[in-house]
């Protein structure tokens, strides 16, 4: 049996910088990963960069060979060819980043508790038990298949991380799913130039967002060709010779609806991917949507155990799997004053086409809340850098505590929202009053400066 002073089950971003930091600490590291494809974690493989990636691609698509579809599917064949050898870049340095720390052993392997100190790992040619003073797992998440007759036997659905791998663009792209990830396939595939249909259970488009801007979010996808099912229950999914066919029914009224399509992508959700470890045996706890329960400084119910990122549920953010690194760090060499109940308010970005960032409360969320609202809004246009961008849709909209004059949230819908979402997110961690952006200097011209007309009110 070898021994570790840690194990670290998973190569994501958490597990990856936890394990070159406690190696630079002097700790004997085993690090276990069963994907050759998944070094570096989901962000850098089958998520945020290869899809931010294709996104940009399909901007630049839309803008040079708009409704030219050969042209399109020409450009987005490239397209995924470039963002391969992206990502194969990123996995090997990765690889080669973290193993070449003298103090990291790394298994390309399956692992399973044994106990709540020793785990099983299954390599290709043999198996072998390490045990471990610290254990973490980071083992991230998975896409869900609903169940849907048919779904499993289709060559034609895919998930968000399969549809990466289809180089022949879809000429019709059915989305099941209205979250953020089919938000943003659904503006991507778009751009590329495939007809999109999006197909929603709920009868509340967004519903984690205000109505007015839900409502100009939908309308502007809608502009671009975006076609919304709401209410959509899906019966069934059967292929044909040449397409695939999906069959609902109207939840409203019971009508029955039928759409043939050239592929559709299953958007309804991740999981953490727990399966095959037996976190039983280590007496490690999982609630009733399979996350590990942990407390708020990551430590599962065996206490020597740990699980970051994905894993535990939650927001599924890769900067978050960053932050799960620094309370551990913290726990483990600091002052142990880091937690997950210090980390609010965090951010999020939708990446459409113009994408939307938010932080803190919506307007709604705060009445609920009984604060006293002052409420802004302007629309993109206004301000002068979405006009030398060509991008002027969208809207911009902040609440601001009337009481206290501190900004208890903002929704950026426009260009740039991801980088300047986080201008605001400062200003709300610091205590700032809204007047703090109304008067700041920013350069000109900017996407930013229009922080000072947002949060020009009385």
């Amino acid at each position: 049996m070898k021994q570790y002073d840690a194990i670290i089950i998973g190569f994501g971003k958490g597990g990856k910088t936890l394990a070159a930091e406690l190696s630079n600490r002097g700790w004997k590291v085993a690090l276990i990963e069963r994907s050759e494809k998944m070094y570096g974690g989901t962000c850098i493989n089958v998520g945020c960069i290869p899809t931010k990636a294709l996104i940009h691609e399909a901007q630049t698509a839309e803008t040079l060979f708009k409704d030219e579809y050969k042209k399109q599917a020409v450009f987005y064949k490239h397209a995924v060819a470039r963002k391969d050898k992206m990502t194969a870049f990123l996995r090997e340095k990765n690889f080669n980043n973290l193993t070449n720390h003298p103090n990291v052993t790394f298994y390309n392997g399956s692992a399973f508790f044994l106990s709540p100190k020793e785990v099983k790992v299954v390599l290709a040619d043999e198996e072998l038990t390490l045990q471990g003073k610290e254990i973490f797992i980071d083992t991230g998440s998975t896409s869900i298949l609903p169940a849907i007759e048919g779904i499993r036997d289709s060559k034609r659905v895919y998930t968000s991380t399969t549809l990466l791998d289809l180089d022949m663009l879809p000429h019709h792209l059915i989305v099941v799913g209205a979250g953020t990830i089919g938000l943003e396939y659904a503006s991507m595939y778009a751009g590329f130039g495939s007809k999109v249909t999006v197909i929603e259970g709920g009868n509340k488009f967004f519903p984690a967002q205000d109505r007015d801007i839900a409502a100009k979010v939908k309308e502007d996808l809608e502009a671009r060709g975006v076609e919304f099912c709401m209410n959509a229950r899906v019966q069934s999914i059967a292929d044909t010779d040449e397409s695939v066919t999906l069959s609902y029914i109207d939840a409203a009224n019971g009508t029955p609806h039928h759409l043939e399509a050239s592929a559709i992508l299953v958007a309804t959700g991740r999981k953490p991917l727990i399966d095959s470890l037996n976190l039983e045996e280590a007496g490690v706890q999982v609630d009733a949507h399979g996350a590990i329960v942990v407390d708020e400084h990551l430590h599962t119910t065996t206490p020597h155990i740990w699980a970051l990122g994905d894993v535990k549920g939650g927001a599924q953010f890769t900067y978050l799997s960053l932050d799960d690194f620094r309370i551990i760090r913290n726990q483990l060499f600091g002052d142990r004053t880091r937690s997950t109940a210090d980390r609010n308010p965090v951010p999020y970005a939708l990446f459409i086409d113009p994408p939307l960032a938010h932080v803190g409360l919506t307007e709604e969320e705060a009445m609920r809340h009984g604060y006293s609202i002052k409420v802004s809004q302007l629309p993109a246009l206004s301000v002068i850098r979405t006009r030398t961008l060509q991008k002027t849709a969208g809207m911009l909209k902040a609440v601001i505590d009337a009481q206290t004059g501190r900004i208890i949230g903002c929704t950026l819908f426009c260009a740039g929202a991801p980088e300047i979402i986080n201008i605001v997110n400062v200003a709300m961690k610091t205590g700032q009053k809204y007047t703090f952006l109304r008067d700041f200097i920013f350069t000109h011209p900017s996407m930013s400066e229009g922080l000072n007309d947002l949060f020009n009110i009385e």
